[in-house]
């Protein structure tokens, strides 16, 4: 045992005073389908339905016990670090000072005032959020306060060890592979460390969104890097920059062990856990589950862990998860028709249509001449290979058409 070990333990002790250990539970339906002992250490299941409050938490604890007198603290976030904060701050009894970009969608605003309630100050500013942590900052300058980081801070990686604390006494022995979502590296930081402290040897897989590979960018240079986000879909993975503290953990992670999810797949994913097993994920917390398929004949047979570390979804999204999933699955296209301007073309398209085939756009753009117009439409079908079958028989017809659906500029443009 290790000084990390005891002090990891001493956090998972007194978070107690919080909320019991979190549950892991052993899921028939992934077994089933992957032909291995999958289980779920349930992170969405916290009283913030994140394992955020845990960093929160134990930082804060450690700051009071070192200095009573600081009363103020303060955080930049628009997701489930702020939420965590917010609870933390109310169970201390601190004043608490939460920066949101003015962005941030009123659902989060509502849960973090919730959770805070007369202890937390939600400061709206910034359109992006580089410019809601200046401003965090500024105003610590300023006031005094104690800045809570979100995951580059000892404290806040000792606190999310917890969760390994947890999974081990609970499952009473090592698992032979744990799969990690990895966004700043808090939590894969203080798990992996816990791990290693203890001599628990297993195989670690790190997931991150294709759309924010900060790991993976630092792995291939050696340390971490600023990125561009270019999709900001999984918005509690998708980190510009790794840590500095949680890459000196992560920086010997081999890189054929960080995998990349797919937005839009995890978009069937998070479709699946909520239909069939009635789990809500937000995107950041399916990412463990969504590399599943992808892990599929490594895991034959092995007792395998995956954290899924989030449940804060706004079901307003459940339209744009549905859009990305059948796009993944090929089951929705989006294409632009040059439709004839004679009586019966439209009808003589609509003939073309297979039975399992939908029509769910029909929007005419502009005419491009007298004799043609262009037409902007959405069809969803029951199975992807009704799609080459559909277009064959559109352009026997003689029908002019462009497929878009891929098409990024024009998608975001018209659809």
């Amino acid at each position: 045992m290790t000084e990390f070990s005891d002090t990891a333990r001493a956090a998972t002790e007194a978070v107690r005073d919080l909320f019991p250990p979190t549950p892991l539970q052993r899921n028939v339906h992934l077994s089933e389908r992957f032909g291995a002992d999958i289980w779920l250490k349930r992170e969405d299941l916290s009283p913030v339905r994140s394992y955020k409050i845990r960093g929160a938490f134990n930082a804060m604890r450690k700051v009071l016990a070192q200095a009573p007198e600081k009363r103020k603290f303060v955080c930049a976030s628009a997701g489930n670090h702020a939420q965590g904060v917010a609870f933390v701050c109310a169970h201390f009894g601190v004043e608490g000072t939460i920066f949101m970009p003015v962005t941030t969608p009123e659902q989060k605003i509502m849960k973090t005032r919730r959770f805070g309630g007369g202890a937390v100050t939600i400061e709206l500013t910034g359109d992006f959020f580089d410019d809601t942590l200046a401003a965090a900052k500024a105003y610590c300058q300023q006031t005094g306060a104690h800045f809570l980081s979100p995951f580059d801070d000892p404290d806040v990686i000792e606190g999310q060890a917890s969760v390994a604390v947890e999974l081990l006494d609970d499952m009473g022995a090592v698992p032979d592979r744990l799969i990690l979502p990895v966004g700043g590296g808090g939590l894969s930081a203080g798990m992996l460390s816990y791990f290693h402290a203890v001599g628990a040897e297993t195989k670690v897989t790190l997931v991150e969104p294709v759309g924010g590979p900060s790991l993976t960018a630092a792995l291939r240079i050696g340390a971490p890097q600023t990125i561009e986000i270019t999709d900001t879909f999984v918005d509690g993975a998708a980190v510009a920059r790794i840590g500095d503290r949680t890459f000196e953990v992560l920086k010997s992670v081999a890189p054929a062990d960080v995998l990349l999810a797919p937005e839009n797949r995890i978009c069937v994913t998070i479709q699946e856990m909520l239909n069939g097993e009635g789990i809500v994920l937000e995107p950041a917390g399916a990412l463990a589950l969504d590399v599943l398929e992808d892990l599929r004949p490594q895991i034959a047979g092995q007792t395998v862990v995956c954290v899924t570390s989030g449940g804060n979804f706004d079901f307003e999204r459940l339209p744009e998860v549905k859009e990305r999933a059948m796009n993944w699955q090929g089951l929705k296209k989006y294409f632009i028709l040059r439709l004839p301007q004679r009586p019966g073309a439209l009808r003589d398209f609509l003939d073309l249509l297979g039975t399992d085939d939908n029509i769910t756009r029909f929007e005419y753009l502009k005419k491009n001449s007298r004799n043609f117009g262009s037409v902007l439409i959405g069809i969803e079908t029951s199975d992807a290979a009704n799609f080459p079958s559909l277009f064959e028989r559109v352009n026997g017809r003689g029908f002019t058409f462009r497929d878009v659906t891929d098409d990024e500029v024009l998608a975001d443009f018209l659809i």
